[in-house]
C-alpha cells in the first residue's frame, strides 16, 4: 500500500492544478506517432505535444518504439523511456524531475499530459522499420508474446499510462529490414492473443504497408477482426532509394511525389497512390471505419534536378538534417515552399533540388477523401515533423471535424 501511494502522489499533486479545459474532439479518430529518439537530436518533448496544442486536437498518441526481443515485448530505450530526469524546461508542468522520482523520462511526461488532456488515450508501439526482427518469435507463440506485453505495459512503475498496444510489424509473412515466413494468419494471431490478454476495453491496433505485394501476403481481414483499427502507411511510395523511401533503386533518380492521394497522368505504378491502397484494404473485407490513413509529416526530395513536373530526372537524394532524402515539413514549408500539387499532393522545386510533402491544404483533401469513404481517421507520422503551432496535426483535426 506505501508503494501505491507513492506512485500516485504526483497525480494527486498535478490533479490539483487547472488543468486546461477537454477540447471537443471529432468522432473520427486523430492519430499522432511520437518517437522516443525525439527527445535527442530533434529536442522534441512531450512538453511540446501541450504548448504547439496537439495534444488537445489527438484522440490518441501513439509511443514509439519498444522493441520485440526473443519474441517478447521489452522497452527500447529504457533511458528516454523513463529514467531520464527531465528539467523544468522540458517538463508538462513545470516540475522539474527529481533523482528519487518514482517515474521520470517520458513515460512520466505522458502520465502529466494525460492529467491534463483527460481524453487522450496513449499506446505503446513495438516494432517499426528497424525492430520487426522479433515478431517472427511472437508469431510461434503469440500468448507468451501477449502475456509479456501485459505485463510491460502495466509495470506498476507507468501503471495506467498506457490504453493499449501498436503493432508495426513491417512485414508479417513478407520482407522488410528482415523477412518474414510466419504464414498469412502470422499477425491476426498475434493481434487475436494481445485481445485475449489485454481484454475488451483496451486498445489493439496494427500498421499496415500500402504495397499491394506485402498486403497480399497477409490475411487483414481476420487481423482487423481483434484490432480497434490498422493504419494504413499510404506514404513512401517514392523516394531516393537507399535511403527506405521508394521500391527500387530506379526511385533516386526519379522525382515523384511519395505520398499522393490519387494516380496521376505518367506514374510509373499505378498502385502507387493512397486510393488505391485504401481500395485494396476495402475490397479484402475490412470495414472501413477500421482503416486509418497515414499522413506523412516529412517530404522525400531529390538534387540534381533541372525540371519542375514529376518524373524529371535526379542525381540522387537531396541533404537533409537527419537523413538524406528526407526532411520535416517545418524546415521545407519555408526553405522549399509549394511549387505545385499533383495527385491530391503538393511537390516544391527549389535551385535544382526537388521535394514532395503534404501542406495543410493537401491534408484537408485528403481527409475529405476520409470522411467520404467512411474510413475510421487518420494517423500522423510523426508530430516532431510539423510547425511549432501544429499546422499540419490542426489540418488533420478539422478536416475530419468538417462537415460533408
Amino acid at each position: 500500500m506505501r508503494r501505491l501511494l507513492v506512485l500516485l502522489l504526483p497525480l494527486v499533486l498535478f490533479a490539483c492544478s487547472a488543468p486546461s479545459p477537454p477540447v471537443a474532439r471529432t468522432a473520427l479518430k486523430t492519430v499522432g506517432y511520437f518517437t522516443d529518439w525525439g527527445v535527442y537530436g530533434r529536442d522534441f518533448q512531450v512538453k511540446d505535444l501541450d504548448t504547439s496544442g496537439a495534444a488537445g486536437r489527438l484522440t490518441h498518441l501513439v509511443y514509439a518504439f519498444g522493441k520485440v526481443d526473443g519474441g517478447r515485448c521489452a522497452a527500447a530505450d529504457t533511458w528516454a523511456d523513463y529514467q531520464k530526469t527531465m528539467p523544468a524546461a522540458d517538463s508538462v508542468d513545470g516540475v522539474a524531475d527529481q533523482p528519487t522520482s518514482p517515474l521520470k523520462g517520458n513515460f512520466g511526461q505522458l502520465r502529466k499530459l494525460k492529467a491534463r488532456h483527460p481524453g487522450l488515450r496513449v499506446i505503446w508501439s513495438f516494432g517499426g522499420w528497424n525492430g520487426s526482427g522479433g515478431f517472427t518469435a511472437a508469431a510461434r507463440d503469440p500468448q507468451a508474446f501477449a502475456a509479456s506485453c501485459k505485463s510491460l505495459v502495466g509495470d506498476a512503475r507507468w501503471a495506467g499510462v498506457f490504453d493499449g498496444v501498436d503493432i508495426d510489424w513491417e512485414y508479417p509473412n513478407a520482407c522488410g529490414l528482415t523477412c518474414d515466413s510466419s504464414g498469412p494468419s502470422g499477425l491476426d494471431r498475434v493481434l487475436g492473443a494481445l485481445r485475449s490478454a489485454f481484454g475488451p476495453r483496451a486498445l489493439i491496433t496494427a500498421a499496415v504497408p500500402a504495397d499491394p505485394g506485402k498486403l497480399g501476403k497477409t490475411d487483414y481481414r481476420a487481423a482487423a477482426r481483434s484490432a480497434d483499427w490498422l493504419g494504413a502507411m499510404t506514404y513512401d511510395y517514392f523516394g531516393t532509394g537507399a535511403d527506405g523511401g521508394g521500391d527500387d533503386e530506379s526511385d533516386r533518380h526519379r522525382v515523384e511525389p511519395h505520398a499522393a492521394l490519387n494516380a496521376y497522368a505518367g506514374i510509373p505504378r499505378q498502385s502507387a497512390n493512397a486510393t488505391a491502397t485504401i481500395d485494396e484494404l476495402l475490397g479484402a473485407g475490412i470495414p472501413p471505419a477500421k482503416i486509418l490513413l497515414g499522413i506523412p509529416f516529412y517530404g522525400r526530395g531529390w538534387t540534381g534536378v533541372t525540371a519542375d513536373p514529376p518524373g524529371a530526372g535526379a542525381t540522387g537524394p537531396a541533404d537533409g538534417r537527419y537523413e538524406k532524402g528526407l526532411e520535416d515539413y517545418e524546415i521545407l514549408a519555408t526553405r522549399c515552399p509549394p511549387t505545385g500539387t499533383v495527385g491530391g499532393t503538393a511537390y516544391a522545386r527549389c535551385g535544382s533540388q526537388w521535394w514532395s510533402y503534404d501542406t495543410p491544404q493537401t491534408i484537408k483533401t485528403k481527409m475529405a477523401y476520409a470522411r467520404k469513404k467512411s474510413l475510421g481517421g487518420a494517423f500522423a507520422w510523426e508530430l516532431s515533423g510539423d510547425t511549432p503551432h501544429s499546422d499540419l496535426l490542426n489540418a488533420v483535426a478539422s478536416g475530419l471535424a468538417a462537415q460533408p
